[in-house]
């Protein structure tokens, strides 16, 4: 039986079912193991991991913890109490976007790729370039954000490290509006998520595409971007102070166990503390060579465990109104039996967006897709409600098929 522990209640002899943590940030060559010693329960608790999940099938138990289905069932509910605040209303239609969205994510990509470039030959970044970007994935969000947010779900190991980036520009930029920040902040927070990641431009890429866990040397040298990057963009004298914060802090974290200072709680500036958040959410949901990528789903709800110790709880829970309980592009099972892929969250209701449905589970076949408001009754278009968030694989389909019906 799986179950969910504190790390303070680990000792040897059990089994590490899950370490509870995004893949960048334990010191173990693997996920799952029997503990052999109490220098490995120590490496847990030093790399800021607060709870893990052990199988007392294949280890020793603690009695009074919950299984993980109780565990889970807890923070399904506490999520569902926060889905209470209005996400962003759109101005266009998902499908009027999808298109500009499209030469947008190229565009931007494509100058990652150019400044990383340039920092390895050891080019100073040029802002003017950068700007203009940073204000077409503003206007996007502006008009709808879920096209954006939703085609740069889709990343490959080739491009992963430049869409990443692009990424986390446009959710921080999202993040910053859903709480009404003004626009030359936004602004500079999104330059900061662009760049964020510059310092990787110094790290071997036999290291950055290692096709599995790193050593505890190769983590060292990863460790070194924040730095890296924060030198890196000093060598442009109009670079304004938050892009350099989020650059340098991005992977600091509220318990002092992030790097590379070691800040905790308020020490770290709310941007930085911003963009930590998006920068994980971005990255466990992505395919990596060494690990599969969770659901955009799933992740809000490891994003929200975490918040307990890593994250600001408040920013974590304002995070998930802002993308929405069932982002755009999540992939969710309704009542009916019907799959349908998350095109639109509802106004006033994050459990009840719009969905396109596009399979049948209950028959096993494709049906004609259409648009289902599950925030009307039967009869006007709805009548349905989601059960819960569905893995693509589990069902060998690619919902990102069917994000637009236009």
């Amino acid at each position: 039986m799986l179950k969910k522990v504190d790390s303070s209640q680990l000792k040897v002899g059990m089994y590490i079912h899950d370490l509870s943590c995004d893949w960048m940030t334990h010191p173990f060559v693997r996920n799952r193991f029997l503990l052999s010693s109490e220098d490995e329960i120590r490496k847990i608790i030093n790399a800021g991991i607060h709870d893990v999940v052990i199988d007392n099938d294949k280890g020793l138990d603690v009695q009074d913890a919950p299984t993980l289905a109780e565990a889970q069932a807890a923070t399904e509910r506490e999520i569902v109490e926060i889905a209470t605040k209005s996400p962003i209303v759109t101005r266009v239609s998902l499908g009027e976007e999808m298109q500009r969205a499209v030469q947008i994510r190229h565009q931007a990509s494509t100058l990652v790729r150019t400044v990383m470039q340039d920092a390895r030959l050891g080019k100073a970044v040029e802002l003017d370039q950068v700007s203009p970007v940073v204000e077409n994935i503003t206007e996007s969000i502006l008009r709808n954000p879920g096209a954006l947010v939703g085609l740069l779900r889709i990343k490959t190991k080739d491009d992963y490290t430049f869409l990443h980036s692009v990424s986390v520009c446009t959710l921080l930029v999202a993040f910053c509006r859903s709480r009404n920040f003004e626009a030359e902040r936004t602004h500079q927070a999104g330059l900061g998520g662009l760049l964020h990641d510059t310092g990787k431009a110094l790290v071997p890429d036999k290291i950055l595409n290692k096709p599995g866990p790193l050593t505890d040397e190769e983590f060292a040298i990863i460790k070194r971007h924040p730095k890296d990057g924060y030198d890196i963009l000093l060598k442009s004298p109009e670079i304004g102070p938050i892009p350099l914060d989020i650059t340098l802090h991005h992977h600091e974290r509220r318990d002092g166990s992030g790097y590379p200072e070691k800040l905790g709680g308020d020490g770290i500036s709310e941007l930085a503390q911003m963009a930590a958040i998006v920068d994980v959410y971005d990255a466990i949901t992505a395919d990596r060579c060494y690990h599969k990528g969770m659901s955009a789903a799933a992740a809000l709800r490891k994003i929200y465990e975490w918040s307990k110790f890593h994250f600001n709880p408040q920013y974590a829970q304002e995070f998930m109104r802002c993308v929405g309980i069932y982002p755009v592009g999540t992939m969710v099972m309704l009542e009916s039996g019907r799959l349908g892929v998350v095109v639109e969250p509802h106004e006033t209701n994050l459990l009840a967006p719009k969905v396109n449905v596009f399979f049948n589970t209950k028959q096993n076949l494709y049906i004609k897709p259409e648009t289902v408001d599950l925030s009307r009754g039967l009869g006007f278009g709805g009548g349905d409600k989601i059960v819960g968030h569905e893995s693509p694989s589990k069902w060998n389909v690619d919902p990102m098929r069917f994000l637009s019906l236009n």
